[in-house]
């Protein structure tokens, strides 16, 4: 059966390069702690930074080569042995000398001729103190990983949540298949790439391109508000049921609102949502729905939907239509650049076309 942590014998580390002092501070302390003993500063240097490294060192200032000072500051540099307290034994009273002690690190002094009782008194009180601060580091860094696995799990939750909400809409549309995913990652590849450039890169940190792609699944989800005989139709739509249909974009914007109104909060990423969903359809000449946004009153995240769900729908299969193949669907986005398209937006999507064809390959419908 282990020794408990907390009755086990703490270890001392005692510095000094005079046996005679090393044998005397040991034999006050080895009847309360395991003591480990250094004749140099090289080799406590060594012992601290150990697998076994001791719970509080007891360090002469004048030695040669390396004096305590010195030893001190090293141990103090280094993230694996700067918690370990230092007491430095020394003959010197001098108020400069302790002063630049403290400023090295140390946490008390010992002076010498050696007194038994002030020597176990003061390591006592270290003793004390090292393991308060020990027990706090630990209950601060399982907190931090409670605290890490709760955030994981919470975004966790909201990714599932995500695609649920979006494949609900995606089962009413049988013909879009993985579209949800391939838009996904198209938006991501083309924020990526915009990120590059100045003019955008304030507005496009890694962060809001991890939000974007997490919101764009949303897009579509106001398709759960159209009618199965208009959203399912095998035939092109009339003017009317057009008109219906375009309804999906406000119907998904005012379902997210509702959403973030029951939550009591303002969150980032169902702000990017409700822009996606809300105007994605429009167009930079002014001539989309459903408000007739023109040019830079068009949201980012929605401008750039725009490609990735046009470019997407264009090489997919529809009733009305065939696919398209990859070049005949950039030819065609090509036609609207400065249109339908923001004419920036386009020259990064045809920079990286071949990897919005890897995506549309990786994620292709059965």
């Amino acid at each position: 059966m282990g020794t408990d942590v907390a009755t086990a014998k703490p270890t001392i580390m005692v510095v000094d390069d005079t046996p005679d002092n090393l044998e005397l501070i040991s034999g006050i302390l080895r009847h309360q702690y395991k003591i480990r003993v250094a004749t140099t500063g090289l080799r406590a240097l060594a012992i601290a930074r150990s697998a076994s490294p001791p719970d509080i060192i007891l360090l002469d200032i004048s030695m040669p080569e390396m004096d305590g000072y010195q030893v001190c500051a090293a141990l103090k540099d280094s993230a694996g042995t700067a918690a370990i307290p230092v007491i430095f034994m020394t003959a010197r009273n001098d108020v400069d000398d302790e002063t630049k002690g403290f400023e090295c690190g140390a946490v008390d002094y010992i002076t010498k001729p050696f007194v038994a009782p002030l020597v176990l008194a003061r390591v006592k009180a270290q003793i004390g103190l090292k393991r308060m601060a020990d027990f706090l580091r630990d209950q601060n860094g399982f907190l931090e990983r409670e605290v890490a696995r709760r955030t994981q799990e919470v975004c966790a939750i909201q990714d599932v949540t995500i695609l649920a909400m979006a494949s609900l809409s995606e089962t009413r549309d049988n013909e879009t298949g993985n579209h949800i995913r391939r838009t996904q990652h198209y938006v991501h590849a083309l924020a990526k790439r915009l990120q590059q450039d100045p003019r955008y890169a304030p507005d496009l940190s890694d962060a809001m391109i991890m939000m974007l792609y997490k919101s764009a699944p949303l897009h579509d989800i106001g398709k759960v508000g159209i009618p199965d005989s208009i959203l399912l139709k095998a035939d092109r739509l009339t003017p009317q049921e057009f008109e219906i249909m375009k309804t999906h974009t406000t119907l998904g914007r005012d379902s997210i609102q509702q959403a973030e109104d029951e939550l009591g909060i303002e969150v980032d990423f169902l702000r990017l949502a409700k822009e996606i969903a809300c105007s994605h359809q429009e167009k930079w000449d002014g001539s989309g729905y459903p408000y007739g946004l023109k040019g830079l009153e068009i949201p980012l995240s929605a401008r750039l939907m725009a490609i990735a769900d046009v470019y997407d729908a264009l090489i997919s299969v529809r009733v009305y239509k065939p696919a398209m193949t990859h070049p005949e669907a950039v030819a065609t986005m090509v036609k609207g650049k400065g249109s339908h398209f923001d004419p920036d937006l386009l020259e990064a999507f045809l920079t990286i076309q071949d990897e919005f064809q890897d995506i549309a390959l990786r994620f292709r419908d059965a």
